[in-house]
Formats: C-alpha cells, structure tokens, sequence
C-alpha cells in the first residue's frame, strides 16, 4: 500500500471517480454533441435564410420606393437579371460613385438602402463587399431583374409551376439568392420545389 492510499479512509475512496467512470461521462456528453450538433446546423441555416429573405425585401422595397420617388427605375435593363449589380446599389445607397464622383440617377441622394459593408472582402456575407455588390449569408451576390420595359412583367428565372410562381411574374422587380448550394433551383435544375434558394417574391 502506498502512503497516499495509507492515509485516505475508506470513506474517502468510495468518493472518488474510477478512470471507467470518467470515460463513461466523457462518451456520453460526446454522443450528446453529436446529436446537437445537427440541430444547431439547422437552426443556423433557417437563420440565414430568414436574412437572405429580409435582405431581398429590403432590396425590393428600395427599388420601388425609387420608382415611387423619381418614376422610373434605377437602371435602364431589359427583364433578365443584372449580370453586376454594383451600379443598382451605388444608386439606391445614394452613393457618389464613378469618375466625377456623382450620383448622376439618384439626383437627391437618397437614401433607399443601407445594408453593412466590409470593403475589405469581395464577397462578404450578409454585406457589401469591395465589388460594390450585396452578398447574401453565403457569400454570393443577389441577383436582381428590373422592369425595365415598363410592362409590369418579368420573366421567372425558375421552370415555370414548379413552386415559384409562372413564367411571367407580374412585378416591377424580382430579387432572389441561390442559397447554400449556390446553384439555380434544386442543385441547378431551375426547379424551385425542394431547393434552398431564396426569393423576394413569395
């Protein structure tokens, strides 16, 4: 017997934690964590979307509320989407940009738009990055069509009936995120159904 084990009572070794013990407790709260761990994904991926969506209706809402103001929109385009829409965002946030360092379409600089910025990244999340360009939470640019021959319809970038809507959307501006896997509909099919895309208009 060694001293250390001389001078604890018996009392005192019942007390104390076996190494079966300890590794027990250590399996079980690692299984727990494994089966949180999905949970917590899940929880955090509803919230970006909950983002992308608030983003989207604030970038709509800014478009029209410019329509409203100036009665026209911010950019002269056909309906496709806006292949860079750093120009849109300089306009709405009311921005001097450009060579003169003019706001030449939004007169009064108004501000329709506020969103973060991190200039520092290209495409930041959530924010507007040194492309001038809004990101959504995953890191890619929203993508945004225009009314821009005044007839209040627009073509849906998604197969038509396959959850979004029709081929023709009858709306002034339509803005959308392609979501976690970065691709168009169901892993780039153009289906709207069972994709985790994002879209302003539903």
């Amino acid at each position: 017997m060694t001293k250390l084990e001389c001078l604890m009572t018996k009392e005192d070794r019942k007390a104390a934690f076996t190494l079966a013990e300890l590794l027990l407790v250590i399996v079980i709260v690692v299984i727990l964590a494994g089966l949180i761990f999905p949970v917590f994904q899940g929880v955090l991926e509803r919230a970006k979307k909950l983002q992308a969506k608030n983003d989207l209706t604030q970038i709509v809402t800014a478009v029209n509320a410019f329509y409203t103001e100036y009665g026209k929109y911010p950019l002269v385009t056909d309906d496709t989407p806006i292949a860079n829409s750093s120009d849109l965002l300089y306009t709405l946030r009311g921005a001097a940009y450009g060579a003169n360092a003019l706001n030449a379409v939004n007169t009064r600089q108004i501000v329709f738009i506020s969103p973060a910025e991190d200039t520092s990244q290209t495409n930041p999340k959530g924010k507007i990055g040194s492309t001038g360009q809004f990101c959504d939470p995953w890191g890619q640019p929203y993508k945004i069509a225009i009314d821009g021959n005044y007839d209040n319809q627009i073509t849906n970038p998604y197969t038509a009936d396959t959850g979004a809507g029709p081929g023709t959307l009858r709306q002034g501006v339509l803005a959308w995120s392609y979501g976690k896997d970065t691709k168009l509909g169901n892993n780039g099919d153009g289906k709207y159904k069972n994709s985790d895309d994002v879209i302003s208009w539903q």
